[in-house]
C-alpha cells in the first residue's frame, strides 16, 4: 500500500489486487496527491533449481509516484 516520503511530500500508491487502475488514480486525488510517474515492478518467486537459488518473475504490479498538491 502507500508508502510515504515525507521528507519532500512524496507517496508511492501500489494497485490493489481487485483495483482498477481508475479506481487507485482516485484513491490518490482523494489523498490530496497529483500522480507524476507510473511504473511497472516485477514479482519474483525464489526456487532453487539444481540446488542453486534462482529468482523467477511470476507477475507485475503497478505503482504511481505522487507528490502533495
Amino acid at each position: 500500500m502507500p508508502k510515504k516520503n515525507s521528507k519532500n511530500g512524496k507517496k508511492r500508491f501500489e494497485v490493489g489486487e481487485k483495483e482498477t487502475i481508475d479506481q487507485c488514480l482516485d484513491r490518490i486525488k482523494k489523498e490530496g496527491y497529483m500522480p507524476i510517474r507510473r511504473a511497472e515492478e516485477p514479482i519474483f518467486r525464489e526456487e532453487i533449481k539444481n540446488g542453486e537459488k534462482v529468482m523467477e518473475p511470476i507477475g507485475k504490479t503497478i505503482v504511481f509516484h505522487a507528490v502533495k498538491q
